[in-house]
């Protein structure tokens, strides 16, 4: 029972998650080797970054993670509402990717597994992995869900059984 109302909380958070980035259809998911710091796009000169804030590099974590985002010189924002033709400089929001690997800077980021967007300007998200070693992703988007230079973390964590 505990279990069916964590799953429900979950899938509503993924759902709110996803429903503030509904603004631009899916591409493919070409996904290939990390972002070059010193590219320029869309008003941000890859001077900032983002991090994970939970879990850590290496931590040893339950089959539920709390994935927590942090980041420093970079404005987080939710996504404008309505149709966005124009990214603001400056900010954006947070993607999350498991088992995956960083994306090239001005790939948009595919609204499908394995990536997670908070288009709400949310930074936390409890997540549900199966055992083993996992990868997880933390890079930012532009408004129109870009990718931007220097704005990506990779970490290992080992879910417990």
């Amino acid at each position: 029972m505990v279990s069916r109302v964590v799953m429900s909380v979950v899938a509503a958070a993924s759902a709110c998650a996803l429903a503030g980035c509904q603004s631009q259809p899916s591409p493919s998911q070409s996904q290939s080797a990390a972002p070059a710091a010193s590219e320029s796009h869309a008003g941000h000169s890859g001077s900032g970054r983002v991090y994970f804030v939970e879990p850590k590099d290496g931590a040893t974590i339950k089959s539920f993670a709390t994935f927590q985002f942090g980041s420093d010189s970079y404005e987080i924002s939710p996504v404008p509402k309505g149709d966005v033709k124009e990214a603001r400089a400056g900010m954006g929001h947070y993607h999350l990717g498991v088992d995956t690997d960083c994306l090239p800077v001005g790939t948009v980021i595919p609204k499908a597994d394995p990536w997670i967007h908070f288009g709400t300007g949310s930074n936390e998200i409890e997540y549900p992995l199966k055992p083993g070693m996992h990868k997880a992703v933390l890079q930012a988007g532009d408004d129109q869900h870009r990718t931007l230079p220097g704005l990506c973390e990779t970490i290992t964590i080992n879910v417990s059984e």
